[in-house]
């Protein structure tokens, strides 16, 4: 999501060149060398396994791993009569996969014949990542998407004042932020349970997960006159490079009013904004 979604370079929300940068209809794309070996399984059985594989960077859209279509299992697939058109990549075809007694309709695709201007798409296979069972980076497990080569963690420790309200009223103030700063997203504020009002959190069974920083759960706020529904979230159980937020809370600065030392903050539109 780096180079294309919200702060990336290419993104909506980017910096500045020295030069123009024009992307072909307006839209960019990106596709490249991935050197990390990565295996897909439906139904307990590898569909397709590569060390050759490819990353596709697409405008607003999430990375997309492609493989050679020598490394995906095609006894396994399909053909459908299932197409769709993309105005920057062209017509695309779709397989069903069928493996382990297990089917994911038109679940694969691929652009046999990629527009002019188009990156050499012809030749490889995508899948769609939530029909199939598993993903592997090496012998490492995935959730939800490819990790990013260009998406990093910072989490740093402050002193900054952090003081969060929903709806008018206090719900958090704190000095002892853990602020984490992720690549293409607004600063997040991690603070302690116990500088929160807990009286005011509610508990919700909603859950996320992030290829990143692992699994959150999460409370809504009631405070004034209403409920601010899943506001706030944890990682209980973070990934390797969030340790340090472990078991703190933190807050949709979309969704609430933010002071850092003393200055009110702008709430950043990110596709969690109501």
């Amino acid at each position: 999501m780096s180079l294309t979604i919200g702060t990336g370079p290419f993104g909506p929300q980017g910096g500045e060149f020295n030069f123009e940068v024009k992307a072909p209809r307006g839209h960019v794309l990106y596709f490249e060398d991935s050197p990390r070996q990565v295996r897909v399984e439906l139904g307990g059985e590898t569909v397709a396994d590569s060390r050759r594989m490819k990353l596709l960077h697409e405008a607003g859209l999430l990375p997309v791993y492609y493989f050679p279509e020598e490394d995906v299992r095609m006894e396994l697939l399909e053909r459908t009569d299932h197409t769709t058109r993309c105005p920057f990549k062209g017509e695309a075809v779709y397989w069903t996969v069928r493996a382990g007694g297990k089917t994911a309709q038109n679940a694969a695709w691929a652009y046999p014949e990629p527009l002019e201007g188009a990156p050499r798409l012809g030749g490889y296979i995508a899948f769609y990542w939530d029909r199939m069972d598993r993903w592997f980076e090496e012998d490492e497990e995935v959730d939800v998407h490819p990790r990013d080569p260009y998406h990093r963690i910072d989490v740093l420790r402050s002193s900054r004042h952090v003081r969060i309200s929903v709806n008018g009223e206090p719900v958090a103030e704190s000095r002892r932020p853990v602020i984490l700063f992720e690549t293409g997203l607004p600063p997040r504020y991690y603070i302690p349970r116990e500088d929160f009002r807990e009286e005011l959190l509610v508990p919700s069974e909603s859950t996320s997960v992030c290829p990143y920083k692992g699994v959150a759960s999460y409370w809504s706020v009631r405070a004034g006159d209403r409920t601010e529904e899943d506001v706030v979230w944890s990682y209980p159980e973070p990934r390797r490079d969030a340790e340090k937020v472990r078991g703190l809370l933190c807050f949709f600065n979309e969704r609430v009013e933010l002071e850092v030392d003393g200055e009110v903050q702008e709430r950043p539109v990110t596709q969690w904004s109501r």
